[in-house]
């Protein structure tokens, strides 16, 4: 890292092999691992770690894992990704729990305007849509670069993957830049809440993920019908106001 407090970083991932044929599994923690890693610490560049492609060369996962600990959970540097939430859940599967401070863009960017009057939403926040609208730079499709196939059958030393592997990473870190920018400049607030609050709970929204939550399904059962109950009383009493 050479030194850098700041540093973006990004995983790509491929299902496990009893899920290869299952939609959606490399987002899963529980059904997939991680392949690759990003990581960018100057706007326009990044670097691509292989860790388990099937063609290619790989890096020594021991030694990977090792380094990938120690750069998670130190207090030192600012941890920054897109949807950190992600790259939370798939360190957590593998026992390392993310250290504050981490910034996660997609969290900066719900919290920045858009226009004179609206804030972005979740679907305006995607990272290939922040690319383009706000430094004119379109970027290729999931679908595109692997053509049907998981990111773990890519070659690992093919320019298209190294390209694509390493462009979240770098776009993360430009629009850390970009959304610090802005809030210095008009809502000094939202970076507090983007730094101190968002980016931490996001953190622990993707453990919540990887390790799942107890419910009391009968009582969740039992609060449904009660708010039914409750909106079918207000619709016949808005109907006899109304006539």
């Amino acid at each position: 890292m050479g030194g850098n407090r700041k540093v973006a970083f990004d995983f790509e991932t491929a299902p496990d092999n009893p899920y290869r044929e299952e939609d959606r599994a490399a987002l899963d923690p529980a059904r997939a691992h991680i392949v690759g890693c990003s990581f960018s610490v100057k706007e326009g560049t990044g670097i691509y770690v292989p860790i388990d492609h099937r063609i290619g060369t790989n890096i020594d996962k021991d030694a990977f894992f090792a380094f990938l600990a120690a750069f998670l959970m130190d207090r030192s540097i600012i941890k920054i990704a897109h949807n950190i939430a992600f790259e939370s859940s798939m360190a957590y599967a593998r026992g390392i729990v993310i250290q504050a401070p981490v910034y996660d863009t997609i969290c900066a960017s719900q919290m920045s305007l858009k226009s004179i009057y609206d804030f972005r939403k979740l679907n305006e926040s995607g990272l290939k849509r922040l690319a383009e609208e706000l430094f004119g730079e379109p970027l290729p499709s999931f679908s595109s670069v692997t053509d049907g196939k998981h990111f773990d059958e890519l070659d690992a030393q093919d320019s298209e993957t190294v390209r694509y592997g390493s462009a979240d990473s770098d776009f993360a870190l430009r629009l850390y830049h970009k959304f610090n920018d802005w809030f210095d400049r008009y809502l000094p607030k939202h970076r507090y809440i983007v730094e101190k609050i968002e980016s931490p709970t996001a953190v622990y929204l993707g453990i919540m993920k990887a390790n799942g939550i107890p419910i009391n399904l009968p009582l969740m059962q039992e609060r449904k019908m009660e708010a039914e109950t409750e909106m079918e009383r207000i619709r016949k009493e808005i109907e006899f106001i109304i006539g």
